[in-house]
């Protein structure tokens, strides 16, 4: 079984609705849609690690992308009560950052020094160091998402057979392993 084989099947395991993969000379990349972040609806712009402007230029996670050869990507799909559902999605992003951090270990020991990117800023710390003016309290287990590294994610959903959107009443998030 090779490495995707292995991804897949961890991922689905631990409760993924989708996977696929693609070249990373595939990605989409837009390094513009980093300006949706300057608007700050989240909130953590300038206020967690993994968020901009603390996560680093976007060319130069582009450029760091672009150094790895494959792109595992996945997805979760979660129902909500109704588009106005905040709770609904907030209990779905702690979810998907679970899986995030269940798939780091397999991930880290079938690809050593893959990236492993989730989605929005990371929500490991209750309460960001960067809040704080400490410095990041778990560097190795962060994970900064793929719009932070300049990924346009509708159309990488596109390409690896996915939809963006999943019906009405429901949250979907992507991570990606990059090797």
């Amino acid at each position: 079984m090779d490495i995707l084989e292995k991804l897949t099947e961890k991922a689905l395991s631990l409760g993924a609705f989708k996977t696929g993969s693609l070249a990373v000379k595939e990605i989409p990349f837009d390094p513009g849609l980093r300006k949706n972040c300057e608007l700050n609806y989240c909130g953590a712009y300038g206020r967690n690690y993994t968020c901009p402007p603390d996560c680093g230029d976007v060319n130069d996670l582009i450029a760091r992308v672009k150094q790895y050869e494959t792109l595992f990507l996945f997805q979760t799909v979660s129902p909500l009560e109704d588009s106005y559902d905040i709770e609904g999605m907030q209990e779905a992003a702690l979810k998907f950052q679970q899986l995030v951090r269940d798939m780091q270990a397999t991930a880290r020991e079938l690809a050593p020094g893959c990236l492993i990117l989730g989605a929005g800023g990371c929500r490991l710390c209750e309460r960001c160091g960067k809040q704080t003016g400490d410095p990041c309290r778990h560097p190795e287990d962060a994970h900064p998402s793929l719009e932070a590294h300049g990924m346009y994610v509708a159309g990488l959903a596109q390409k690896c057979g996915m939809k963006y959107i999943n019906g009405q009443n429901t949250v979907t998030y992507f991570g990606a392993i990059i090797f």
